[in-house]
């Protein structure tokens, strides 16, 4: 086999393991934990209970949903790191 050929394959086999791996750990991500879960049941059920509970379509909805999200669920979200408490200040100063 040619060596510009082997490197060829070899680059090919790099670049389909970083893109597999991208994909797990986004997978990976989406799952909230069982905190968030808890103290999101109730605002999912009655802002977002449109989407499946995980992925983006519920994260967004539930992003878009914030001045709604009762307080245990926005403190579980900044504690687990999904929203900043800079964020929520941000939004609860801009929707005075």
């Amino acid at each position: 086999m040619p060596k510009f050929a082997t490197g060829a394959i070899r680059a090919t086999t790099m670049i389909v393991a970083s893109i597999a791996a991208l994909t797990i750990a986004a997978s990976v991500a989406e799952a909230a934990s069982e905190r968030v879960r808890n103290a999101c049941a109730n605002d999912y059920l009655a802002h977002c209970s449109q989407h499946p509970e995980e992925g983006a379509a519920v994260r967004r909805c539930m992003n878009s949903n914030g001045h709604k999200l009762s307080k245990g669920c926005v403190d579980a979200l900044i504690a687990d790191g999904e929203v900043s408490k800079a964020e929520v200040e941000r939004r609860r100063q801009s929707s005075r």
